[in-house]
């Protein structure tokens, strides 16, 4: 008697100071999961590697499900497109380096309770698909036209709303070319797996995780700006609760180091022997190529230039950076920092928001150099 939806839905918080990781996100954190950041040595993230983030249920689509895609709304031709239909328009691969905007929220103070990722919320893949832009062309977009919202098959309650997943993207960045927007049904060259969208999904190279929405049903034109949970009141980027904040969108810079030596299993604490040490990672930015990464193995204080691989026409996935450390005996935590062509870099104190969206604090990596016969 009396209840509402709301009852089953928290609202959003902020953790209370040394208040530890509670039972609702050890939940999230079982469902999801981040890169092992050993496997940042591979140009393009095996899929059960890649990272995975799911709002709601994996939506169950068995193989010899009739998949349909719908473009409509503010169009003159609205279409239904099969599987098949969508494979019949010029296809695409284009390799694209995916981040959760949530990356790094556990490791601000406070923390914003919610999926608690470290920084290993990233994968890069190869996606194949028709760009949007040409179904959009074919339905014929309205002169009104403003905004394309993408509906997901994925159905819950957040906030106390239930809702399908949905997202939008302003006409002219669903129709352009730098970046070019796909409906993807394939990853890595295979159909894409369950957790990754199967059988369809947008891939927006260059912003954040939540712009790619997965099982996707529906594409509609619209003659006003998009006000959804996910675009006006989720995925913004706030200091207080109720302001309007500024929705997030292109990924900022971010390098990560593949962690050296081997490590403790609790504590995931480097151990590595005093002599030459290769040191290596991955670097990344929505907003410019990166043109430069930096290492430091002082906590900060002293930073030395790291080597980028030559650029690969691959604007929207990741750049291998590496060098060489002359460890000796101590303890030490390195650190890898990231600056793009539009002189974007990584800060070294937090930039902090309610949400624990685009955090690209630099990366710590504690490091304990010890010599063989030490106990």
């Amino acid at each position: 008697m009396g209840h509402r939806l709301a009852d089953t839905s928290s609202p959003a918080r902020l953790a209370a100071p040394d208040e530890g990781i509670g039972r609702d996100e050890l939940a999230l954190a079982t469902r999801n999961h981040g890169l092992p950041l050993e496997a940042l040595r591979y140009d393009v993230t095996p899929p059960g590697l890649h990272y995975v983030l799911t709002h709601y249920d994996i939506p169950y689509v068995p193989d010899d499900t009739a998949w349909e895609l719908t473009v409509a709304g503010s169009v003159r031709r609205p279409l239904r497109l099969n599987l098949a239909d969508l494979k019949a328009f010029p296809q695409v691969t284009t390799r694209v380096t995916l981040e959760c905007a949530g990356n790094g929220r556990a490791l601000l103070t406070p923390r914003p309770v919610s999926q608690p990722w470290l920084v290993e919320a990233v994968g890069t893949a190869e996606w194949t698909g028709v760009p949007l832009r040409l179904l959009l062309a074919e339905a014929g977009a309205d002169a009104d036209a403003v905004d394309v919202v993408f509906t997901g098959a994925d159905h819950g309650v957040e906030r106390g709303v239930e809702q399908d997943y949905q997202r939008s993207l302003p006409l002219d960045v669903a129709t352009g070319t730098e970046p070019e927007v796909l409906v993807a049904h394939a990853m890595n060259g295979a159909p894409l797996p369950p957790q990754h969208g199967r059988p369809l999904r947008l891939i927006v190279p260059g912003w954040y995780g939540m712009a790619h929405v997965k099982w996707l049903r529906e594409v509609t034109v619209t003659d006003a700006p998009f006000t959804g949970f996910q675009q006006a009141v989720a995925y913004r980027l706030r200091q207080e609760s109720g302001e309007d904040g500024e929705p997030v969108t292109r990924i900022v810079p971010r390098a990560l180091l593949v962690p050296p030596g081997f490590p403790d299993f609790m504590s995931r604490a480097r151990v590595v022997r005093p002599g030459p040490v290769p040191l290596e990672g991955r670097a990344w930015s929505g907003r410019a190529p990166v043109t430069r990464v930096e290492v430091s193995t002082d906590a900060g204080r002293t930073w030395q230039e790291a080597e980028l691989d030559p650029e690969d026409g691959r604007p929207w996935a990741w750049r291998r950076w590496h060098l060489v450390w002359t460890a000796a005996e101590g303890e030490y935590e390195l650190s890898a920092r990231a600056t793009d062509a539009e002189g974007h870099t990584q800060p070294l104190q937090q930039p902090w928001n309610r949400g624990g969206f685009a955090n690209n604090l630099v990366q710590r990596v504690p490091v304990l150099c010890l010599a063989k016969d030490t106990p």
